[in-house]
């Protein structure tokens, strides 16, 4: 009996072969490759390459659904919908899938079946939901001698640790598997050292962790919607170091602020996940834009370490190097997503790096231990503010390679004409505002700036194929009304409005429609090698324009993909509640299938231990910012 067991994973492991590209380099061996998908990113340094090619360009048109697991989270328990977005990606470690969900349980699955074997509930207030959209985008794992520990970070700001096998809490870690890492010290002073003990954490409530943590040897690293970084023992949850955003006199950043904004940094450190490179003891993090986000008349300067790219020793939490993106931001342009630690060729010889994608739709590529671009980036001359007290940077850095992946402008002719009503309503707010491009900056009149706040790179980002240097990234095309008005508070001080715009989005509110022309998403290849655009495709329909025969237009997306060794680039991302796999080579479209609601997250695949199956699995929950329609999906696909 055992052999007929045995049999199906032998043949699957037979047909996981190398799949390489005719000239392709080696698949660099410093992350070992894995059937499973350990980390949220696939590997620590968020590659979001898989070796498995059982579905491949020649059978995933075959592809069906194999099992389906729903959350059951639609409502928030008071009968009223919830303010949700399904945006987790799976581990799958031994055997066993773990995800998390927008109410921030954990909850472990049989993977080949979806059935559930545990449930965790935090019990978070669900009336968070007023101020924040209730989301989690996955777990970490550590594996020490007595197996596997999940970590969980929630909206409350509570970082947890549960045993693998029973989803109960670790008592041993913090206070009864908890550590309050949402917490400050008194009147907000960050506490440091000893004195940020788990008993002295809990004071006063500041912000969610919505990003998986990372894992280092003993450490696990959180981030969040917090003004710090904090770096904690797996074993007690004892504080070992932290960053913070409220930097001290003898920082070397702090001579890049002028006024009081430095003590006002509210908002968080590094919100998306944070990429980890155990080699070398580094960890990579983007940082957010400073406090408030779209006047700098209180904080003059570059606002270092903001907008930045840091890569920090794990063990101390030191600074290697940095590199600011894009200085004194009033654009909302903060680092969305993680950051990918891949290997690339220079003059024959393999490069360590690490890409950044960026909401300015611009890829910045960097030496991982050095920092030195591996393109060259221009300090380019930027337009100037008229809004008074407002000091912007006279330039920006922009990478002269590979080419930008997003729309970054539209002219006055650059009109949505697909039907004449759309053309119509284009043609009104051309004509009430400005429509300008990358780094025009707000003004009393209203702009309109690309991309927008949610950016020509969102939080998604990009995956990459080690064997062709190639790297997928999606976007949106859809700018960003910038328009300032004194405050009603402060009159000395501006903030921004959105006037009749769906959060300044400059779209058509009921259709959300972009007011310029299509493509309104891309997927895109770049190759990092050569620092060009391999490829671009549109990424998704809107439904109601396919009815009258208009394709090829993409829809809105957030969201990202991961790229396998059969050749295929499966992202879901775009708002049109559809999965999709891409040729990796060509862009072609090969595959596409409804799920229940849009796949806003990042799906993953790994290897049925017992039938042998690869399976293709995305959360799709709808919600986030471009639609109303919410779902609690988890769905798997494998070959029939």
């Amino acid at each position: 009996m055992r052999v007929f067991i045995l049999l199906p994973l032998l043949l699957a492991l037979a047909c996981c072969s190398e799949h390489k590209q005719p000239g392709a380099p080696a698949i660099p061996d410093e992350k070992p490759l894995t059937f499973d998908w350990p980390s949220w990113g696939g590997d620590e340094g968020g590659q979001r390459f898989s070796p498995l090619d059982q579905i491949n360009t020649g059978n995933v048109k075959t592809l069906v659904r194999a099992w389906t697991y729903r959350t059951g989270e639609i409502s928030d328990g008071s009968g009223e919908i919830a303010r949700t977005t399904f945006e987790c990606t799976p581990l799958v470690l031994d055997g066993v899938m773990y995800i998390s969900t927008p109410f921030c349980r954990a909850i472990a699955l049989n993977p080949e079946t979806g059935a559930e074997l545990w449930s965790f509930d935090p019990q978070i207030d669900k009336s968070l939901q007023r101020n924040w959209m209730l989301i989690n985008r996955g777990v970490a794992a550590w594996k020490g001698d007595q197996g596997w520990r999940i970590f969980l970070g929630t909206m409350a700001g509570d970082l947890w640790c549960l045993d693998a096998a029973t989803g109960k809490p670790v008592e041993t870690f913090g206070q009864g598997g908890k550590v309050p890492h949402g917490y400050m010290g008194p009147k907000g002073r960050v506490l440091h050292g000893a004195e940020a003990s788990p008993e002295n954490l809990p004071t006063e409530w500041e912000g969610a962790i919505t990003s998986a943590p990372a894992i280092i040897g003993d450490l696990v690293v959180v981030g969040g919607q917090l003004p710090f970084l904090r770096a904690y023992a797996v074993r007690t949850g004892q504080v070992v170091w932290e960053r913070s955003k409220v930097l001290a006199p003898d920082d070397p950043d702090y001579t890049s602020w002028e006024g009081p904004g430095l003590a006002k940094q509210g908002s968080s450190f590094s919100w998306a996940p944070i990429s980890v490179d155990s080699q070398r003891k580094m960890i990579f993090a983007g940082t957010d834009s400073p406090t408030p986000d779209f006047y700098g008349g209180e904080r003059h300067g570059d606002s270092r370490p903001c907008n930045s790219i840091l890569a920090l020793d794990a063990m101390t939490g030191k600074t290697i190097w940095q590199y600011q993106i894009s200085h004194h931001d009033v654009w909302d342009y903060d680092i969305p997503s993680q950051p990918n630690l891949i290997t690339v060729r220079r003059e024959g010889r393999e490069v360590p790096a690490v890409a950044v994608t960026t909401k300015q739709g611009m890829l910045f590529l960097f030496n991982r231990e050095t920092g030195e671009p591996l393109f060259e980036i221009q300090e380019r001359p930027v337009p100037q503010s008229a809004v008074p007290g407002e000091k912007l940077s006279p330039t920006q850095p922009f990478p002269v390679a590979p080419p930008p992946y997003a729309r970054q402008g539209a002219g006055p002719d650059g009109l949505n004409r697909v039907t004449p009503e759309l053309e119509a309503l284009a043609r009104k707010a051309f004509s009430e505002y400005k429509v300008g491009h990358l780094y025009d900056p707000p003004s009393e009149e209203g702009v309109i700036v690309f991309p927008n706040t949610i950016g020509g790179g969102a939080w998604g980002g990009g995956c990459y194929d080690p064997r062709s240097g190639l790297y997928y990234v999606s976007n949106s095309n859809v700018g960003s009304l910038m328009k300032m008005v004194r405050s009603k508070e402060n009159p000395s001080i501006f903030a921004r409005v959105t006037d009749n715009f769906d959060n300044g989005r400059f779209w058509d509110n009921r259709t959300r429609i972009p007011f310029t022309p299509p493509p309104w998403s891309t997927l895109s290849a770049l190759d990092l090698n050569a620092g060009s655009l391999a490829w671009q495709t549109p990424l998704g329909i809107v439904d109601s324009l396919a009815a009258q025969g208009i394709s090829n237009t993409g829809s809105i997306s957030i969201g990202g993909g991961i790229v396998t060794a059969g050749g295929l680039v499966f992202i879901g991302a775009s708002n049109d509640s559809r999965f999709r796999a891409f040729d990796s080579a060509t862009g072609a479209e090969l595959w596409v299938a409804e799920i229940d609601g849009s796949g806003h997250a990042v799906p993953m695949t790994y290897l049925g231990r017992k039938t042998g199956k690869q399976f293709v699995v995305i959360a799709a929950g709808g919600g986030n910012k471009f639609n109303n329609q919410f779902a609690d999906a988890l769905v798997a696909f494998s070959l029939p």
